[in-house]
């Protein structure tokens, strides 16, 4: 885990941006570098999060060379490494019993969400991260709208003018989804 830690530092580093230093000391005090992706479907371990992160940049940086987007790598570091930072504090782990491969009973510890800031998903990650940095329309649209399809229906004529206005919103949704369902983290 370390490794996929470091990649990501690294590339945080290179954002040039006023208040990404304290976005930075954030992310170190916070649970970003060791916290699950979710729950039970994808990245459900320690860690996951920045697995899950990491693959979304490989995954986009090569999406966007191939539909040849007008992407800064400023850009793309920041939605793929930030675009779940709503996940940031957001899960706790718990104990259940469980049967062990013996058949017999012992505490398990499970993933938990203890959501202390109900604001939704893509747009808790954009509001968490402009308390820190500013972000573009483009960047704050593609994190807004990175879930695509999976929100409310009644979402989906906005949701198809974002992708429309900012093909990177759709890009972005691709990579999460390619990152989830091929790679499961």
């Amino acid at each position: 885990m370390s490794e996929v830690k470091d990649k990501v530092k690294e590339l945080l580093n290179k954002v040039n941006r006023p208040g990404m230093k304290e976005l930075m000391d954030f992310l170190e005090k916070s649970d970003y570098y060791e916290a699950p992706a979710s729950t039970k479907y994808h990245g459900a371990y320690k860690c996951g999060l920045i697995e899950h992160s990491y693959k979304v940049y490989e995954i986009l940086k090569e999406k966007i060379e191939y539909h040849k987007l007008d992407v800064s790598e400023e850009t793309l570091i920041l939605v793929t490494l930030l675009h779940d930072l709503c996940k940031v504090n957001f899960y706790k782990t718990d104990y259940r019993n469980a049967k062990n491969a013996k058949g017999e009973w012992e505490k398990v510890p499970y993933y938990t969400i203890d959501d202390t800031i109900p604001y939704g998903h893509g747009e808790k990650s954009v509001m968490m991260i402009t308390e820190y940095i500013k972000l573009t329309n483009e960047e704050k649209y593609a994190i807004r709208w990175h879930m695509g399809f999976s929100e409310p229906k009644e979402q989906y004529v906005t949701l198809g003018q974002a992708f429309k206005k900012y093909p990177l919103a759709l890009l972005l949704h691709e990579a999460d989804m390619e990152t989830t369902y091929f790679y499961n983290t």
